[in-house]
C-alpha cells in the first residue's frame, strides 16, 4: 500500500503530484480545499498552464457528528462512475476524468469552468428557477432511462452496493429506524425493497448540493455510491430536498412545491417507458418519506432546519406514514397543506 498523502496539506500535495508525474518538477499549481464535503477531501488545482482540476480523495470516517465509516475504496467506483455518466448524460453535464489512483483512494477530474454557483446556495436563497428545475428532472430521466440500453454491461460493473448500503440505507434509513421506532417497520421495509428492486443505473446523490451551475446548465457532481438498483431512491432522495426547502422557506413554499411537481413531470417525458410505471411512483411516494424523515433523525440531518422546523417535518411525516399518498401530486399537496396548517 502507498503512502496516501493528505491533499489538504499543500506541500504534500505537490510532492505527490510531481512524484506521479501529473505536474513538471518545477511546476507550482495553486491548491484549494474546497469545503463542504463530509466524505472526501476535495482539492482544486489551478495550474499557469493546462486546464484546473479537482482533486477527490475517500475518506474512511466521515465528517459529521456520529460516527460513520465507509471503504475509501468508493472513490473509485466515483470514477467509473464518471466515465459512464459522460455516456448517459446530456453533454456538459458530468465532468471528465483525469486521471485515477487506486493505491491512494483520489482521483481528478476536469474542474467545472468559473464562474459557476452551487444550485443548493441558490435555492437555499429563494432562488427557484423554472428552467433549473426542469434540468434537474431531465438529467436524472436522462441517465435512469439511458442506461438500461447497456443492461448486460452495467448491471455487472455496478453490481455491488456496499457503499450505497454503508452511506446510504444504514445512515439514512436504519440509523433512523433506530430513533423513530414509530417508523421502524415502514423504514426496513424500505431497506428490503430497494435492496430487491434493480431496474437501471442509480446514482445514489442527486440532491442540489451536489449540482453546479455554470454557463446555464447544470453539472452534476459525487457518484460514490452510484450501483445499479432502483430508480425510486434517487427520486425520493431528490424530492426530499426541495420539500424540506419548501418548509424552510414559506416565502417560496408554493415555489418549491411547484418544483417538486415540475421536476417529476419533467423526469417522466425523460426516462421514457421506466417512468411511466404506477409502481415507481409509489415507490418514490415512499422513498420521499423515508428520506424527509431520514434527513431530520438520521446520520446527516439538513444543516439548514432548526429544531423546530426538524420537530414539525417528523411529525407530519409520522402521520403520512399511516397512509400514504398514492402518487407524488398528492404528496406535494398533502405536505404543503401540512405546513401550512402549522
Amino acid at each position: 500500500m502507498a503512502d496516501e498523502p493528505d491533499i489538504e496539506n499543500s506541500d504534500a500535495l505537490l510532492r505527490y503530484l510531481r512524484k506521479r508525474g501529473h505536474i513538471a518538477s518545477d511546476e507550482i499549481p495553486r491548491c484549494t480545499v474546497l469545503p463542504g464535503g463530509v466524505s472526501n477531501r476535495t482539492v482544486l488545482v489551478e495550474r499557469a498552464v493546462g486546464e484546473p482540476w479537482v482533486l477527490k480523495q475517500a475518506l474512511s470516517k466521515l465528517r459529521v457528528k456520529e460516527d460513520w465509516f465507509s471503504n475509501p475504496a468508493r472513490s473509485h467506483r466515483e470514477a467509473l462512475g464518471l466515465q459512464w455518466l459522460s455516456r448517459l448524460a446530456p453533454a456538459g453535464a458530468i465532468p471528465s476524468l483525469v486521471f485515477e489512483d487506486r493505491e491512494c483512494h483520489l482521483f481528478a477530474m476536469k474542474a467545472v469552468s468559473a464562474p459557476h454557483q452551487n444550485w443548493k446556495t441558490r435555492l437555499l436563497a429563494g432562488c427557484v428557477e423554472r428552467g433549473q428545475v426542469r434540468q434537474f428532472g431531465q438529467l436524472l430521466g436522462a441517465i435512469h432511462g439511458r442506461a438500461r440500453a447497456f443492461f448486460a454491461e452495467l448491471s455487472s460493473l455496478f453490481d455491488d452496493r456496499s457503499f450505497f448500503e454503508s452511506l446510504r440505507l444504514e445512515p439514512y434509513y436504519q440509523f433512523t429506524a433506530a430513533r423513530q421506532p414509530a417508523a421502524a417497520e415502514f423504514l426496513h421495509q424500505l431497506v428490503t425493497d430497494t435492496l430487491a428492486t434493480r431496474l437501471t443505473l442509480v446514482h445514489g446523490d442527486y440532491s442540489p448540493k451536489n449540482i453546479l451551475i455554470h454557463q446555464g446548465q447544470l453539472v452534476l457532481l459525487d457518484h460514490e455510491v452510484i450501483h445499479w438498483g432502483d430508480p425510486a431512491f434517487d427520486l425520493g432522495f431528490a424530492l426530499a430536498h426541495l420539500l424540506s426547502k419548501a418548509h424552510h422557506l414559506p416565502p417560496q413554499r408554493e415555489a418549491f412545491l411547484q418544483a417538486a411537481a415540475s421536476f417529476w413531470e419533467n423526469y417522466t417525458g425523460a426516462a421514457g417507458e421506466l417512468a411511466g410505471r404506477r409502481a415507481l411512483e409509489a415507490r418514490a411516494v415512499r422513498r420521499t418519506l423515508g428520506c424527509l424523515l431520514a434527513r431530520v433523525d438520521g446520520r446527516s440531518p439538513l444543516e439548514y432546519l432548526s429544531e423546530t422546523e426538524r420537530a414539525r417535518q417528523r411529525t407530519i411525516v409520522l402521520r403520512l406514514l399511516l397512509s400514504a399518498p398514492p402518487t407524488l401530486p398528492e404528496l406535494f399537496e398533502v405536505f404543503g397543506q401540512r405546513l401550512d396548517s402549522r
